[in-house]
C-alpha cells in the first residue's frame, strides 16, 4: 500500500518518516538545545560502517555560541543568506583510512564516504523525528573548514549542514519561496534492477 505525505507519494509501503523529512531554507532563529543535537549525533553513531570503521566526524556550532560566526562564515553568500536563521551548523567530515580488526596498520577505506553518507541520513532522520529540520550544503569553503577547524591531516570535508525549526517561507527572497516545499524523487523503477543495470 503506499502512502502520502507532505504532497510525496511512495511507490511502496514505507515508514511515514522518510516522506516527512526534507529540507527548506526557512528556519526560526531558534538555537537547538544541546541535548536535542546530542540525539542527533547519537543516533549518527549507530550508523553501519565498513569494519565497523566509524569514520565520521561531526563538528558543530548552536546559534549563539562563540563558534556560530566562524562556521556561519565558512558558508558561501548565498548559503549564508538563509542559513543565519539556522539554530545550529555542523560540518561533517570522515577518515579515509581505517584499522580493520587484526591489522597492525591503518589501510585506505573504500567507503568512508559511503559510511559517513550513513551516519547524516541517520542524523537527519532523528531531528525529523524531533521537529528539527535538516538541510545539507556543498556551498562552502572546504579548504577553510578543515584547517579553521582543526581537522587531522588527511580527513575529507563531505558537506556543511544547517539544522533548524520550520519558519514562514515569506522571509526568503521571492525566487527561493516556490522551491520551499518537499522535493519529489524519480521512481523505484528508475533506481533499482533486478539482475544487473539495464542495456
Amino acid at each position: 500500500m503506499t502512502m502520502n505525505v507532505n504532497g510525496r507519494t511512495a511507490d511502496h509501503d514505507i515508514e511515514s518518516i522518510f516522506l516527512e523529512r526534507w529540507s527548506p531554507r526557512a528556519f526560526t532563529e531558534e538555537a537547538i538545545p544541546q541535548a536535542d543535537l546530542m540525539s542527533m549525533i547519537e543516533a549518527a553513531r549507530w550508523a553501519p560502517s565498513s569494519y565497523n570503521s566509524q569514520p565520521w566526524v561531526f563538528l558543530y556550532a548552536i546559534r549563539g555560541t562563540e563558534h556560530w560566526d566562524k562556521f556561519l562564515d565558512l558558508l558561501n553568500e548565498f548559503n549564508q543568506s538563509w542559513a543565519k536563521r539556522a539554530g545550529a551548523l555542523l560540518v561533517i567530515a570522515s577518515n579515509p583510512m581505517m584499522q580493520p580488526p587484526g591489522a597492525k596498520e591503518a589501510v585506505p577505506s573504500h567507503s568512508h564516504s559511503f559510511d559517513a553518507g550513513a551516519a547524516w541520513a541517520a542524523f537527519a532522520l532523528q531531528g525529523s523525528k524531533l521537529g528539527w529540520h535538516c538541510h545539507g550544503m556543498a556551498g562552502f569553503d572546504m579548504p577553510r573548514a578543515a584547517a579553521e577547524l582543526g581537522l587531522p591531516a588527511g580527513y575529507r570535508v563531505e558537506a556543511a549542514v544547517a539544522v533548524g525549526k520550520l519558519g514562514d517561507k515569506s522571509i526568503l527572497p521571492e525566487f527561493l519561496q516556490g522551491r520551499e516545499m518537499p522535493s519529489p524523487r524519480k521512481p523505484v523503477a528508475e533506481i533499482a534492477f533486478e539482475g544487473g543495470f539495464p542495456a
